[in-house]
């Protein structure tokens, strides 16, 4: 692993358009170390021109990538994945200096990003169409699978690798070319990941990445651009519906991974051991800054006391310090907007009666730091239970009967993830087929997995990342009729 110093001067920081190129005008943008608020790097600040010379570049280059043989270009997500793997160490301790997250955080992440690049380099040549004869006999139909064409990928900042990689693999896969946009806080990963994917064989112009701190007016040009034929974006709802809006009036092929609201169900029946452990993953995988992170904790009233006890006690030999530390599990979050909006939900949560069972104070001083807190007696009427909290804060709510549980859960505008503890698989399957949610958690506090269609209903968006559903977002279906 190098140095920090080494490692961030080997970061390219200009625009990655065919390679690295300048800004126009040459202007730049700081990118803050959470756990100091010290600046890390000054990266490229893209200007809408930017932004139409990587369009430029990435339909001067579709139709040679989508007759690139899909062998040839799932061996080079392969190679992709392999890099990245080599650099398990520098990758995850760029994503904590830019994102905060503790080391073994982003470590999990470095994995689970890298290996959409693998899940994609073999889904690649398993792109299938068919071949039938008309059921009325005057006929043959032939059903083919094309590429969408240039798309253009928005990504996050709390998963700086990962957010990105499991649209770029599919993408890649399917004979598109892909421009990314990621976010303003987090756009070092991306970058580097950029300069790997040219070592590993991916012909220049087939990803670029354009950083910039004007998103709206950096991508807006893109979107009204005919050419492209494809927008992914995973963020916020409110951002998300006005992407597609603007998408609209091209009707714009798009796909939205937006905000979540999930419950964690937690039955009398459930192994309260379990369901601690689980919860402990659900709330505070990456410092709780997940749009799957359990949002609100709805609890048997004969298991409450139990459960919310082992919970506090789990809570409170949390490490709260820089990601940097080996001995930190809970790092700070993103910047001091992200901090002042999880004491806000907490402070107000408090005013409407909550008791603070453990944390529930900003420590003060250098960095965006918040305690993992827990709250009991959270009222109906308290912010935290309707918003997202996107911090390592958990609301813990009681329920009598399995009726009033399944009602909680589904009391949200969201239905992106939703977890269920109990030990009675009837429950299980009936409480799973009940929720108004894309995905559930059983007995389980971690689902995300490449093999597995991620994605959500309702507020959360529509469209799948990831499974053999992942690569349909970026395919056409193309009807052939043969006499």
């Amino acid at each position: 692993m190098a140095s920090e110093r080494e490692l961030l001067a080997s970061v390219p920081t200009q625009l990655w358009i065919g390679g690295p190129v300048d800004a126009t005008g040459g202007a730049t943008f700081p990118v803050e170390n959470p756990a100091t608020g010290e600046t890390l790097l000054e990266v490229a600040d893209a200007s809408p021109e930017d932004a139409m010379r990587a369009l430029d570049t990435a339909v001067a280059v579709q139709d040679e990538w989508a007759a690139t043989p899909a062998r040839q270009r799932g061996e080079i997500l392969r190679a992709v994945y392999e890099k990245i793997i080599e650099r398990t160490e520098d990758f995850a301790l760029l994503m904590t200096l830019e994102m905060g997250k503790a080391l073994p955080e982003s470590r999990n992440e470095v994995r689970y990003g890298a290996e959409f690049f693998r899940w994609f380099s073999e889904e690649a040549v398993r792109i299938h169409g068919r071949y039938q004869s008309a059921p009325t006999g005057t006929g043959r139909i032939i059903v083919h699978k094309q590429p969408v064409g240039p798309c253009l990928a928005i990504t996050p900042w709390n998963f700086p690798l990962a957010m990105g990689t499991r649209k770029i693999g599919p993408a890649l896969a399917a004979g598109c070319t892909i421009i990314v946009k990621p976010a303003s806080a987090t756009p070092l990963t991306m970058l580097l990941l950029a300069q790997l994917c040219r070592e590993a064989g991916l012909p220049d112009g087939v990803l670029s990445v354009i950083t910039s701190r004007r998103s709206g007016a950096v991508t807006a040009p893109l979107i009204n651009d005919p050419r492209l034929r494809k927008l992914t974006f995973t963020g916020s709802t409110e951002v998300g519906k006005k992407l597609v809006e603007s998408s609209a009036h091209g009707l714009l092929r798009t796909s939205m991974e937006l905000g979540g609201n999930a419950p964690f169900v937690v039955f009398d029946d459930a192994d309260i051991d379990a369901a601690v452990a689980g919860a402990m993953l659900a709330k505070l995988r990456n410092g709780g800054e997940a749009c799957t992170a359990a949002n609100r904790f709805h609890v048997h009233n004969a298991v409450i006391e139990e459960f919310t006890e082992k919970f506090v006690a789990a809570v409170q030999e949390v490490r709260v310090g820089p990601g940097t530390d080996p001995e930190t599990t809970l790092g700070p979050l993103i910047n001091a907007d992200q901090l002042e909006i999880v004491s806000e939900l907490v402070d107000d949560a408090v005013a409407h009666g909550a008791q603070v069972r453990t944390g529930g104070k900003a420590p003060g001083g250098p960095g965006y730091y918040y305690p993992a807190t827990v709250l009991s007696d959270v009222p109906p009427t308290a912010r935290i239970l309707s918003e997202e909290v996107f911090g390592p804060v958990a609301p813990i709510i009681g329920f009598d009967t399995e009726e009033q549980g399944l009602a909680a859960a589904n009391d949200t505008e969201f239905g992106l993830v939703a977890y269920v503890y109990t030990q009675n698989l009837d429950r299980a399957l009936r409480i799973a087929e009940g929720l108004e949610s894309g995905m559930v958690g059983i007995n389980r506090g971690v689902i995300s997995d490449p093999a597995a269609p991620f994605g959500g209903v309702k507020a959360s968006g529509f469209g799948r990342e990831g499974g053999t559903e992942g690569i349909e977002e970026y395919l056409s279906t193309k009807y052939i009729a043969l006499p």
